[in-house]
């Protein structure tokens, strides 16, 4: 089985997964995606094991749903080139990505319907954009920072569980903005990506099911986390049609994804705020800075910064880490702020100078 292959695979990650140059790869090509004809998008469903919706996609949308469906689409199509990606190298038998020929199939039948479903959750949410006459983002090009099958699938895990945090902030947008059948459409892709989370943890060796409520994310940070993935450039339009803040990135322990054990711990903390207008003002301060952590549905962990230190636009610290108090269990995210005491995860937003920094608390079955 796939499962016992990437389990065995698996062992301990790197603290981050950066410092690997990768290739540029695009979304799939040759059934039509993201534009399907009728035909097509038969294939697609079929392969994906499930039609589109079948209700009229909604002819307006007021400025929050807008901004909300354009991150959901442009975050699908980044998916369908990950999962294209990660089947090609699977397929193709490339170093590092190596399956025993005995579990080949259903390596590949497993993968290749996750990137059919993305290609449908990717056709929906540009389906009601172009419904409501608004602005479809289009594909760009993207890079992976892994070259071995067991990264990709923490990877997966990770953004999966970015998505999964990001769509809890969407459907309360959708609530407030009057589209309830929305929020069932979008709750429904909130429970399948949940089943491919479990079914990742599940090859790395974690239980399943990470926490009873899983972590929110603010749409911000989602989109910040996104250009990580972006070829600088590649987009053929403006990506601030999008409006949304893009923070500057904010490494733990010298990476974007810091994976670490379940236990209190301090945590290391670097930023390049060059081109941040709001950091100006704390240059060479270390006063009233803060890691504001986010861990399930709790309110806004804020704790002091330690150990400041900046050089010129470059700022290192480092923070604790309180897991024991907080059971911060599985996937958290940390912002650089201004300011603590906060009454939610969408206020951390307005104080943040740099975000997010993705932890991982491994849950060893």
């Amino acid at each position: 089985m796939l499962v016992s292959t990437l389990i065995a695979s698996t062992g301990l990650f790197g603290s981050a997964l950066g410092g690997i140059l990768p290739r540029s790869f695009g979304i799939p090509k040759g059934d039509g995606f993201p534009f399907p004809n009728a035909a097509q998008e038969k294939q697609i469903a079929l392969q994906a094991l499930g039609k589109l919706p079948g209700a009229a996609p909604p002819k307006t949308l007021g400025a929050g749903s807008t901004t909300a469906f354009q991150l959901i689409a442009f975050n699908e199509l980044f998916e369908t080139a990950f999962f294209s990606s990660l089947l090609h190298n699977i397929t193709q038998g490339v170093r590092g990505y190596e399956v025993p020929s005995s579990e080949r199939g259903e390596s590949e039948q497993i993968i290749r319907t996750i990137l059919a479903q993305e290609k449908q959750h990717a056709i929906g949410a540009l389906a009601i954009l172009k419904s409501a006459g608004k602005f479809a983002p289009s594909p760009c090009k993207y890079q992976f920072p892994v070259n071995k099958l067991d990264d990709a699938i923490f990877l997966a895990e990770t953004f999966t569980a970015v998505v999964l945090g990001a769509l809890q902030d969407a459907n309360v947008i959708f609530s407030s903005e009057g589209l309830p059948e929305i929020v069932r459409l979008v709750s429904s892709v909130i429970g399948q990506e949940g089943e491919q989370n479990g079914f990742y943890r599940i090859h790395l060796g974690e239980i399943p099911s990470e926490s009873p409520f899983l972590t929110t994310v603010p749409a911000a940070f989602a989109w910040s986390a996104l250009q990580l993935f972006v070829v600088p450039g590649s987009c053929s339009y403006d990506i601030k049609k999008i409006p949304l803040p893009i923070f500057p990135s904010l490494l733990v322990n010298g990476g974007p994804i810091a994976k670490v054990a379940p236990k209190d711990q301090t945590l290391k903390f670097e930023a390049n705020l060059k081109g941040s207008k709001s950091a100006k003002n704390y240059y060479g301060k270390s006063e009233n800075l803060y890691i504001t952590y986010t861990t399930g549905q709790q309110l806004p962990i804020s704790v002091k910064a330690e150990n400041v230190r900046w050089n010129k636009n470059k700022v290192t610290l480092e923070a604790k880490f309180p897991y024991k108090e907080n059971v911060m269990a599985g996937f958290s995210h940390a912002a650089l702020t201004t300011g603590k005491d906060f009454a939610s995860a969408d206020a951390v937003v307005g104080k943040t100078l740099a975000a997010p920094g993705v932890i991982q608390v491994r849950n060893v079955i």
